[in-house]
């Protein structure tokens, strides 16, 4: 199961903030991770992980349901790369 955007504002509610700063908290978050990779700029959560903002060269791709050829435009992607320790978490170490 995920944990939704909503699930995160109701555990930051729990915590004694009101509903309505719980959901300003988290959307204020959200807005600053989303301009900062806009921007290009990496945003880097010590113990959590890192997003980066990777370039993607044009290049030959295929329609799987049709099996054409087609060429896919050079674009951005967001990437995720964990930490040791969130992944030492994960691992049980």
């Amino acid at each position: 199961m995920a944990l939704t955007k909503n699930d995160i504002v109701t555990r930051i509610h729990e915590l004694g903030f009101t509903k309505k700063k719980s959901v300003d908290i988290v959307e204020s978050l959200l807005e600053i991770m989303k301009n900062t990779l806009e921007r290009g700029d990496d945003v880097l959560i010590s113990g959590f992980g890192k997003f980066c903002v990777k370039y993607k060269n044009q290049r030959r791709g295929r329609n799987p349901a049709t099996g054409s050829d087609l060429i896919l435009r050079e674009r951005k992607v967001v990437t995720f790369k964990c930490s040791g320790k969130l992944r030492d978490k994960i691992n049980g170490d």
